[in-house]
């Protein structure tokens, strides 16, 4: 069994929801190198989630933010507000998404399904740089 970690930065961006497959394959490369193993992906980040969702229709994209919202409005019944109006409704919705996936590699590709892709929820309206930190455990190929 055998271990890659690696740790990099994803473009800022303002509140919404983005399909980042294509940036998380590119900034780890050692998937693969992996015949099965499991990618382990999680953000150091408090106002900001991660998920899995439909890649093809960005209207999904759209809809995710907006449903966030609905759920979890911006208000002045919050008492923590110590970076605006959207800092205590980003903690809450980054609860809700979750900060971290686990996706299984297979022949050195990730294991998801036809129409699966990995969003970014960004909840803060200030465009922000999100740290990812992506871990690899499985059997690498010869």
């Amino acid at each position: 069994m055998s271990w890659d970690q690696v740790k990099f930065s994803l473009a800022p961006r303002a509140k919404g929801s983005y399909l980042i497959t294509q940036e998380v394959l590119a900034a780890v490369p050692q998937i693969k190198d992996y015949q099965v193993g499991m990618l382990h992906l999680f953000t150091q980040h408090t106002s900001c989630g991660l998920t899995l969702n439909e890649n093809w229709d960005p209207d999904v994209r759209a809809d995710m933010t907006s449903s966030f919202d609905r759920i979890v409005p911006e208000g002045n019944f919050y008492i923590h507000s110590d970076e605006g109006p959207d800092d205590m409704p980003g903690h809450v919705k980054s609860t809700l998404a979750g900060v971290s996936l686990s996706i299984p590699i297979s022949n050195g590709k990730l294991a998801l399904g036809t129409w699966q892709g990995i969003y970014l929820c960004e909840f803060r309206t200030y465009r922000h740089t999100r740290k990812l930190v992506a871990t690899i455990n499985g059997l690498k190929t010869n």
